[in-house]
């Protein structure tokens, strides 16, 4: 049992030092909860966790060495890429306003920040290159250590950790926009949505460099 819990931290911190890193799903985090509050950050990693539990399936299927190859990473890493420049595109170009967000509040979907949660994690092609190396051994050791028990110890560790971070994130997000002008709004959402373009070209370079 202390064998488990021990695995169960590990993973913890292993899924903290992956998600303290900056990406799309952070970026979204923050210009979300600007918009919508609080509940942005666990409604994204809700959807994250929902693509991460498909993601264990299929690994648990066998396509585990298909996720790490180099075919799959070139075609994830042009796709992806290209998703997070539109992405990046939209949140710069984006004409709405605090006061706008503040009146229309209650006809925000309420399900858009779990569908983001999802797009950031499939258009990421580290996300796939995560799963095919770490996150396949992490797997792997826990069903050796107590079998279904083991990937649960691994899996709540992983997902605590993304939890904890992006609603830290989302909360000083959310706080932040109450004393923020429309100007300063606007500001942050092109630099959010010039980060997103960068890092769809950066996707897009690196795996065109690998061919």
């Amino acid at each position: 049992m202390i064998e488990i819990a021990l695995f169960a931290l590990t993973s913890f911190g292993v899924g903290l030092s992956g998600a303290l890193v900056p990406g799309p799903m952070f970026t979204v985090t923050v210009s979300d909860s600007v918009k919508k509050g609080f509940k942005t950050g666990p409604m994204i990693i809700l959807g994250h966790i929902m693509t991460e539990i498909l993601m264990m399936i299929a690994i648990l299927a066998g396509l585990g060495q298909i996720l790490g190859s180099q075919t799959a990473a070139f075609i994830i890493g042009i796709f992806g890429g290209t998703v997070l420049i539109f992405m990046g595109y939209s949140t710069s170009r984006s004409n709405t306003t605090l006061s706008n967000i503040k009146t229309n509040e209650n006809r925000t979907p309420k399900y858009g920040s779990f569908i983001k949660g999802v797009i950031t994690s499939i258009s990421n092609p580290y996300f796939f290159i995560w799963w095919g190396t770490i996150g396949l051994a992490f797997m792997f050791k826990g069903l050796a250590l107590a079998g279904i028990i083991g990937i649960l110890a691994f899996s709540i560790g992983h997902w605590l950790a993304d939890l904890s971070w992006f609603s830290v994130v989302s909360f000083a997000s959310s706080r932040g926009s109450k004393f923020m002008s429309d100007e300063t709004y606007k500001a942050v959402m092109v630099i959010c949505g010039v980060f997103l373009i960068l890092l769809g070209v950066y996707f897009i370079v690196s795996q065109v460099n690998l061919f």
